[in-house]
């Protein structure tokens, strides 16, 4: 296999992924279970960003390497709205207090907006996957957090 063909493969197998993972914050909310809900719907945003990211040449190790892959990269760059990056920091946070912070609790409105903006923001990911001229993407390397 090429390594545009790979590349392309994992991109591909990511926003899979990240559709899975919103797929299961819905389930998750729909349990009650809103905490686990909050995880899912970053983890759907995550993967998305990291598609995206990916068909721009950067790969990251770290989930905050992503976080600043987006600002730098689609925020600074106008190619999302600032308030998507926000977003994406606020449940980066959300999610860190959840998987790590005892006693933290998420109310159904928060889980409502969470899956509601994760969506949107997989959907503005999508249509950048689309738009990304492909010499923009030049598969020669990745960078990578350190």
């Amino acid at each position: 296999m090429k390594p545009e063909q790979a590349k392309a493969e994992v991109i591909r197998y990511w926003m899979e992924k990240a559709y899975e993972s919103l797929e299961s914050a819905k389930s998750e909310h729909k349990a009650n279970r809103l905490s686990f809900a909050v995880n899912r719907a970053y983890y759907a945003c995550f993967y998305a960003a990291s598609s995206v990211l990916m068909e721009q040449g950067e790969k990251f190790n770290k989930h905050t390497g992503v976080r600043s892959g987006i600002h730098r990269s689609l925020v600074k760059t106008g190619l999302i709205d600032i308030s998507l990056g926000k977003f994406y920091d606020l449940l980066f946070d959300s999610r860190q207090r959840g998987d790590y912070q005892e006693l933290v609790e998420f109310s159904d409105a928060e889980v409502q907006e969470a899956i509601f903006k994760a969506q949107e923001f997989i959907d503005i990911m999508t249509v950048l996957l689309e738009k990304i001229p492909s010499e923009q993407a030049t598969g020669e390397g990745f960078k990578k957090e350190h």
